[in-house]
C-alpha cells in the first residue's frame, strides 16, 4: 500500500444499502431481510477508556442513522483479544461485529467460517483504501478495513536540542539512527540524566516487521529468516551500548512505550502512527509531559528509499471489521451499511478528529488529522504520515500464524541472548519445515 499527501482521492461511493447477503446472515442464507423500526448492532472493542475509536464510530453512524444503534461490548486487549473471541464464536456468543486487529488471524476466522461474505460492501468502497485487498480470500472479501496504521520513528525535539544532536531529516538508514541512538545517549549521560537515545519495545514487530518489509526476497512462508540476522544484530549492539533499555528491563519491569516516549526516558522511538492519538491525549490529561515532538520516516534499509524524493518502505496490519455470520437476518443490511460507513469517508473523518489514522485518505482526512492541537505540523512529521510504502506484517496465508508464533519464540530467545542469532534462526526454520509445513 502506497501513500503520499496531499492526495487526490474521490469521495467514496458509499451507498445506503438495502443488500442482499453473500453469504447469508443467520441460517438461511437467502436475500437479507430489513428491519421494520430501530436496530440494535453490538461491536466488539478493547480498552474502552483508552481507545475511543470504537465509540467513535458507534456515534458517528448513529448521528446520520438514528434507527440504528451500536452498542460496543468490551474485550480483552492483546492476544488475549482473539482468544476471547474465538470462543464466543464457537459459543454463538460473539457480538454482531467484531474486530481483526491484525491479519495474523484472518485467515483462521475466514477459513472457520466465522465471517460473513460482505463482497458487496468492498466492491462500493475506493478503491485506494490502505488494506482493502488485504481482506480477499477465495475470490471474495470478508471484511474491510477502517484503518491502516504505518510504522514511523517518533523524536523528542526538545531532548534533541538539549543534547545538541541533528534532529531526523528523512534521509537515515538504521545505520544513522543506530549512530544517533548513541550519540544522544553519551550527551545525556554527560548531562546526568538516565535517558537513552531510543526506546524498542519488547515486541516481535519492532525488529521483523521492518526487516520483513525491507528485505529483498523476504518471505515468511519460504522457511528461509536469514533476512532478520542483521536487524537483530543492530539492536543487540544497541542494547550492549546501553542505547536502549535492555529486553529484559522492558519485560521484567513492564515498562511501557507510552510512558518510556510520553516521560521522556527516551529521545526516539519506532512506533505505529497510532501512537499520535494517545501522545497527544496524555500530554493533554498530564499522563505525558509537555514537550515538542515529530514524526519522521521509518529508518531505511540503504539510501535508495531514502529522502522526500522517494517512498520510504515501512509495515503496518490494517485493522478491519467483520460480520458475525450467525447474526440475525433482519440485521444483516443495517451492519453492511455501518461497515462501509466505517470504512468510507464518513469512518474516516470520525477517527482522524480524534488522531486515528483511517483506511482510507483524503486531502480532507489529512487536514482534519492535522488540524487537531497538539499534532505537529512540520514538513517531515506531515510526510512522514502521509508518504510510505506500507507492506503487511502478517501477508494471509494458511501459515502466517503458526511461523509467527515460531518467529515469537525466536525474538524472545535472541533479544533475552538466551539462544545466538544463527542458532535461533535455524531452530525457527527447521520448526517451520516440521510444524507449518513449508519450506
Amino acid at each position: 500500500m502506497k501513500r503520499t499527501t496531499p492526495i487526490a482521492i474521490g469521495t467514496a461511493a458509499v451507498v445506503a444499502l438495502t443488500l442482499t447477503a453473500c453469504g447469508g446472515g443467520g441460517e438461511s442464507g437467502g436475500e437479507t431481510a430489513t428491519a421494520d423500526g430501530p436496530v440494535t448492532l453490538t461491536l466488539a472493542g478493547w480498552s474502552l477508556s483508552q481507545t475511543p475509536e470504537f465509540q467513535t464510530l458507534a456515534d458517528a453512524y448513529n448521528a446520520e442513522n438514528p434507527d440504528v444503534t451500536v452498542e460496543v461490548q468490551e474485550y480483552a486487549a492483546g492476544n488475549d483479544y482473539d482468544t476471547q473471541m474465538t470462543a464466543d464464536l464457537a459459543a454463538g456468543t460473539a457480538p454482531d461485529i467484531y474486530i481483526l486487529k491484525n491479519l495474523k488471524n484472518f485467515y483462521t476466522y475466514q477459513s472457520g467460517q466465522q465471517l460473513l461474505d460482505v463482497s458487496d460492501v468492498a466492491a462500493e468502497l475506493d478503491p485506494d483504501t490502505g488494506g482493502l485487498d488485504a481482506y480477499e480470500a477465495d475470490g471474495a472479501h470478508y471484511a474491510v478495513p477502517y484503518r491502516q496504521d504505518s510504522w514511523v520513528l517518533y523524536y523528542n525535539k526538545d531532548l534533541f536540542d538539549q543534547a545538541g544532536v541533528a534532529q531526523p531529516d528523512g534521509s537515515w538508514t538504521w545505520d544513522d539512527y543506530a549512530q544517533t541512538a548513541k550519540d544522544l545517549t553519551t550527551a545525556f549521560e554527560g548531562a546526568g540524566s538516565q535517558a537513552t537515545g531510543t526506546y524498542q519495545h519488547s515486541w516481535q514487530s519492532t525488529v521483523q516487521g521492518f526487516a520483513l518489509a525491507q528485505s529483498e526476497d523476504a518471505s515468511l512462508d519460504s522457511a528461509d529468516y536469514s533476512f532478520l540476522a542483521p536487524y537483530y544484530e543492530r539492536v543487540l549492539d544497541l542494547q550492549a551500548a546501553g542505547a536502549q533499555p535492555s529486553y529484559g528491563t522492558v519485560t521484567t519491569n513492564s515498562l511501557t512505550y507510552q510512558s518510556q516516549f510520553g516521560t521522556q526516558q527516551s529521545a526516539m522511538m519506532p512506533m505505529g502512527t497510532w501512537y499520535a492519538a494517545t501522545l497527544i491525549a496524555q500530554q493533554d490529561s498530564g499522563e505525558a509531559n509537555e514537550f515538542a515532538w515529530g514524526m519522521a520516516p521509518a529508518p531505511q534499509a540503504d539510501e535508495s528509499t531514502t529522502g522526500t524524493d522517494n517512498v520510504p518502505v515501512t509495515f503496518g496490519d490494517p485493522t478491519g471489521m467483520g460480520i458475525n455470520p450467525a447474526i440475525d437476518e433482519e440485521k444483516v443490511a443495517a451492519a453492511k451499511d455501518f461497515l462501509a460507513f466505517a470504512a468510507g469517508e464518513g469512518g474516516a473523518e470520525a477517527l482522524a478528529e480524534i488522531g486515528i489514522t483511517p483506511a482510507l485518505f483524503t486531502d480532507s482526512v489529512v487536514e482534519t488529522f492535522f488540524s487537531i492541537d497538539g499534532v505537529p505540523t512540520d514538513d517531515l512529521s506531515r510526510f512522514a504520515f502521509g508518504t510510505h510504502e506500507t507492506k503487511p506484517e502478517n501477508p494471509v496465508a494458511a501459515s502466517t500464524a503458526a511461523v509467527q508464533n515460531i518467529l515469537n519464540d525466536l525474538h524472545t530467545a535472541v533479544m533475552s541472548e538466551s539462544t545466538p542469532i544463527d542458532a535461533a534462526i535455524d531452530e525457527a526454520e527447521s520448526r517451520a519445515a516440521s510444524e507449518a509445513g513449508i519450506g
